[in-house]
């Protein structure tokens, strides 16, 4: 990058879904967008790009899939905002400079949906990182970090809000460092990393031997707008939308997962610490066929 400042940017924006979509509406007319890369479930970025008569790839760009399309819509930066594809060289090499944001404080939670595994494992922060992107995933120069509590009654969607208003400011920061010609950033601490892999919807199910604060941080990660944690009573599955603690007595060499006392709109559970109320689900039959001494799975 050039060391004197300059006063606009050429950028190729890579993004994918809801947050993507609302960080692409923030760079354009504020920077130069040359092109845009998405994925093909990205339907309101397709509609944006469309409508803006910004050029479009849709797809996977790797193993020279974009190589032209990027030859034709040159630009000096590459920023990607919750894109779901990995680079390749090929695609590097078309770029002065290649910055990504990711929903961790790197090194920790490198991979995908880094906001939800957080919660899962009782953190207490979170955080944003935009970082130099290279061939490893997620393992560029650190440029930008920002840091983000995880309240008590956090789950993976309010902690997604909370990134959708901090994003647009770390955008900016990006800019500004492109513009001063300042992208060295600091390496990572290896030695710290941790990697999280892709969630599916098939990815909930409720293991109840789990302790009880487990399986409310498994529940609070997944809740909406994410497919949700989920349990079987026989072949019937039920979505769990949200739990609380409950002081209801058990004894201890019950199953785990049996059902303690139904109310007119939640249930008791028991795990091996103690109970849990389950106050938001969704099942298929009407709550009536649920029965005290029933064990979910």
């Amino acid at each position: 990058m050039m060391n004197d400042r300059v006063d606009s940017i050429s950028v190729v924006v890579a993004v994918s879904g809801g947050l993507g979509f609302e960080c692409l509406k923030h760079i354009v007319g504020q920077e130069d967008v040359k092109a845009i890369l998405t994925d093909r479930l990205s339907s309101r970025i397709i509609e944006f790009a469309e409508e803006t008569n910004i050029p479009l790839f849709v797809g996977n760009p790797r193993e020279g899939r974009a190589a032209t399309f990027l030859s034709i819509n040159p630009a000096g930066l590459l920023l990607s905002i919750n894109y779901v594809f990995i680079f390749d060289q090929g695609i590097l090499e078309c770029f002065d400079a290649a910055v990504n944001i990711h929903g961790s404080l790197l090194p920790k939670y490198r991979g995908r949906t880094p906001h939800v595994w957080a919660i899962i494992n009782n953190e207490s922060v979170c955080g944003i990182t935009a970082h130099l992107i290279s061939l490893d995933c997620d393992a560029g120069n650190i440029l930008i970090q920002d840091e983000i509590k995880i309240l008590e009654e956090d789950t993976g969607g309010s902690i997604l809000e909370k990134y959708s208003s901090r994003y647009p400011f770390i955008i900016d920061e990006i800019f500004d460092l492109v513009k001063l010609g300042d992208l060295s950033g600091k390496p990572q601490n290896e030695s710290m990393a941790t990697y999280f892999g892709k969630r599916t919807s098939d990815d909930g199910l409720i293991i109840w031997a789990w302790q009880r604060e487990r399986i409310r941080n498994w529940v609070r990660a997944q809740t909406r707008p994410y497919p949700g944690a989920f349990a079987f009573l026989g072949t019937e599955k039920i979505i769990v939308w949200q739990v609380r603690f409950s002081d209801y007595g058990f004894r201890s060499d019950m199953i785990d997962g049996t059902i303690l006392c139904k109310r007119s709109n939640s249930f008791i559970v028991k795990t091996p610490n103690g109970c849990l109320e389950i106050v938001d689900f969704e099942m298929p039959s009407p709550l009536t066929i649920l029965k005290e001494g029933m064990v979910l799975k």
